[in-house]
């Protein structure tokens, strides 16, 4: 079995492979006019300086400090400051959805306070109508009573009256 002799790896002809196969792409996705407008090509167009963000006031760089120095802390400082403004919008988007909620349970605070009182008005409706029933009761009751005295007054024969006097 022969052994294949393993070359060193060179970066710098990775590199140039990587170029040129960059240079390819761009060819092929750049349009025809490119030619015609030199300042589109892609590699012609740099960000202007302006659309680089001032850093937050509540930050300022120190003497002394170098520029890769600089340039990493101004990074931290901008991606920390994205996330506190993301903070910021879930803040006020929770807020917002707290303030829905409020005024939805106050709705339904209304319709439960609606239910409770028609619940006593209903047990209202129940307690007379158990204590007219209470009432008609004893009316008859004692209706009955007199009836049944009545009853026996009436066909009581004089013999017992005069045992049930003695």
């Amino acid at each position: 079995m022969r052994h294949a002799a393993v070359q060193a790896f060179d970066i710098t002809k990775v590199e140039h492979n990587i170029a040129d196969q960059l240079e390819k792409d761009i060819a092929i996705l750049t349009p025809s006019h490119s030619a015609q407008h030199p300042g589109d090509e892609p590699r012609a167009y740099a960000p202007p300086a302006t659309h680089i963000r001032p850093l937050p006031e509540y930050v300022s760089h120190r003497d002394g400090v170098t520029e890769i120095g600089k340039l990493s802390a101004e990074a931290v400082v901008r991606e920390y400051e994205v996330a506190a403004r993301e903070i910021e919008a879930m803040g006020q988007e929770t807020a917002r959805r707290c303030e829905a909620i409020t005024e939805s349970v106050i709705t339904m605070l209304e319709d439960v306070k609606a239910t409770a009182a028609q619940f006593r008005k209903e047990a209202q409706r129940i307690f007379n109508a158990i204590e007219s029933c209470s009432v008609i009761t004893e009316e008859v009751r004692t209706t009955c009573d007199a009836l049944k005295k009545k009853i026996v007054d009436d066909h009581t024969p004089p013999c017992l009256e005069t045992i049930a006097a003695e």
